[in-house]
Formats: structure tokens, sequence, C-alpha cells
């Protein structure tokens, strides 16, 4: 199977050491964005979902404009589209993207950001409603007759499933969240499963629960591993990088004494504050002092090092069984480049090394 490497695209150049700049909608840039991401031998991109941020299913039509065989991955919060309209947009961007389109299901793990865009529903009921909503794509994706539901969060009569996706039975479906609610829908319903960037004890075990969840439903799930990447050409200069990094984002939040103290609602979160809690560096590379800086806002664990010592970090975990490396930078655009020309390469290698012979073949 190889591994896959998924970007992250913004509509405005912006990271943790970089404050906004330039129009909130920067056109020009999305598409060199997007571009540099074909160009650097990715597999997708994901276009994020934020309560403040520009229409993702508006992006994702634009990054699959300006490329040509960049596949796109949209996060898409399950309660603020309908059901049945959100089959018809996810088929028709499937469509209009040459079936290059996965979802990537976010239940949303903070009260307080939910509810900017009317979501009041207390955490596990969200994944309940998303239970519900993500049975409802399927079932319009897949349906020959007019669609009837009746449940606890949606209800319609005779819903059309005329409009249904290029990919057949429909996209690949990814899903993020790691409470016991998120780990026991993802096992229900998800193609590949999200992990944060945890230490690699903990990754074993998220993987291994949601083995057993997905067995459960006589399904079986692949798993993909959200990072950081600080590279140099040595390991101390990368080190020195990321010490660089950690100094930008105490002087942008006011100083190390302005670090969160507040725990943060989603569990994912609260996981990476408690492998920053046990070091700075863990699992000899994983550098955690961004996510207990800036309160473990989502992916906030980076792997330090040359591009040989981060390829092999990234190895251990395939070597747990995952598949899919959703990476992104703290200089977004430059290191989406030099991923391209220095990591992808060398992790898709030794994959197909492992691998054997036809996975040679096939990585080039």
């Amino acid at each position: 199977m190889g591994v896959e490497f998924i970007g992250m695209i913004g509509t405005q150049a912006a990271s943790e050491i970089h404050p906004p700049r330039g129009p909130v909608i920067d056109v020009d840039y999305v598409r060199r964005f997007a571009q540099a991401h074909e160009q650097s031998g990715f597999d997708r991109i994901l276009i994020g979902y934020f309560s403040n941020g520009a229409d993702g299913f508006v992006v994702a039509a634009y990054a699959a404009f300006v490329t040509k065989r960049l596949r796109l991955m949209l996060a898409h919060r399950p309660g603020f589209v309908a059901p049945t309209l959100a089959a018809r947009k996810l088929a028709t961007l499937d469509h209009f993207s040459g079936g290059r389109l996965a979802v990537h299901i976010i239940s949303g793990g903070d009260d307080n950001d939910q509810a900017k865009d009317g979501d009041l529903l207390p955490h596990d009921e969200r994944y309940a409603r998303t239970d519900e909503y993500v049975e409802i794509l399927r079932r319009i994706w897949t349906a020959d007759q007019p669609v009837d539901h009746e449940g606890k969060y949606y209800s319609f009569r005779r819903s059309s499933p005329e409009v249904k996706p290029l990919q057949k039975p429909y996209p690949p479906i990814y899903f993020g969240g790691s409470s016991g609610a998120a780990i026991a829908i993802a096992g229900k319903h998800a193609d590949v499963y999200a992990l944060w960037g945890e230490p690699l004890e903990e990754a074993a075990r998220t993987i291994a629960m949601v083995k057993a969840s997905a067995a459960r439903h006589g399904r079986t799930v692949r798993f993909s591993l959200s990072t950081r990447p600080i590279l140099a050409p040595t390991e101390a200069a990368a080190w020195d990088r990321a010490r660089a990094i950690i100094e930008r984002i105490h002087q942008i939040r006011g100083g190390a004494a302005a670090t969160p103290r507040k725990e943060p609602q989603a569990v994912g979160s609260q996981r990476l504050l408690a492998a920053a809690a046990q070091g700075k560096v863990l699992d000899q590379r994983l550098w955690t002092e961004v996510a207990a800086a800036t309160g473990a806002r989502g992916n906030t664990t980076a792997l330090v090092g040359t591009p040989e010592q981060v390829a092999e970090s990234l190895m251990a975990y395939y070597d747990l069984g995952v598949t899919t490396f959703l990476i992104r930078g703290f200089d977004p655009l430059e290191d989406a480049i030099d991923y391209g020309r220095h990591l992808i390469p060398l992790v898709r290698r030794e994959a197909a090394r492992r691998e054997g012979p036809a996975s040679r073949e096939a990585a080039g």
C-alpha cells in the first residue's frame, strides 16, 4: 500500500510563529500553497474547518481547479449543514474534482467553539449526532430509491439519491476524535482514523482501541498521524530551529508565563498536554513544548532532526500500523516545499523497501 502524505493549506499566510498577514482570503496564496503541495509530492491536502475561517467547500473547489492530481480532504463538522444537503454537496465536489475528494469528519471538541456557529449540544451528544449523520450520508450515497429517515437528530422523507459521488461507493471517510465516544463511532464509520502526534506507546494503545472498535462492526481501519516536522541538515541545527520557534511563540503570546493553564475540553488535546508533562522530548525526537505553550490546540507536537532522523521516527509509527502522515510546518509554504525535497522521498523509499519488490516498483 505504501504511505500517504497529507498537507494542509490555509487562505492566509499564518502559523504559531507568523501572525496573520495579508487578506483573510488571499486567492493567490491559496493557489501557490496548493500547487506547492502538488509539486512536492503530497497525496492530499487538508482544508480545515474553523469557526472564523473561509467556507471549506469553496476553498476545496478552488484548490481542485488549480491542481491536476492532488487529492483533497475536506474537514466537515456535522450539525451545520443538513446531512441530505451535505451528501449532495460532497458528491458534487467529488465530481468537479475528478474523484479526488475525501471528507474528514470532526464532531467538535470545544463547546465554546461549536457555539460560535450555533451548535449547543454537549460533547457526547455531538458524537451521537455524528453517528446518525454519517450513517445518513452513506445511505444516500449508496441508495437506489428515495431515502426516508426518522432519527433522534434528523428526520426527512424521500430524500433523493440521484446525485452520487464519482468514487464508489463514496469518498473516503477520515475521522478525528480521541474520547471513548469518538473511538466507538470511528470503529463504525471511519476508513481512516486520525491520531495526533502522540508518543509511540500512546499511539499503539489508541490504534489497538480503534481496531477493536472496528472489529465489533466487522470492519478494518487505516491510521493517520499528524505531526510538525522540523528539519535541518544537522540535528544540532534542527534543535536550534526548534528553540527559535518556541522563543518566537512565547514572544507572540507575551512570554512563557502566558502559557495557558485552563485544560482544553478536547480529549486529544488533553492527551498531548499529558505527554508534554512527561518531558519536552519523548521517543528521542518527539518535541512537546509547542503543545504545552499553546494548550495543544490541534496538531502541535513536532519531530525534530535531520530528514533521515525524522523519516526514521515516522517509520516507527509506520511499524505500529500508521500509513498516512499529515505533516505541516511552522513556515507553512516553505516547509511544504522542503518536505517534498528532503523528507517525503525518504519515507516512501523506506516503506517500499519494507513492503517488498512490488511496492518498490509502485513507489518509483
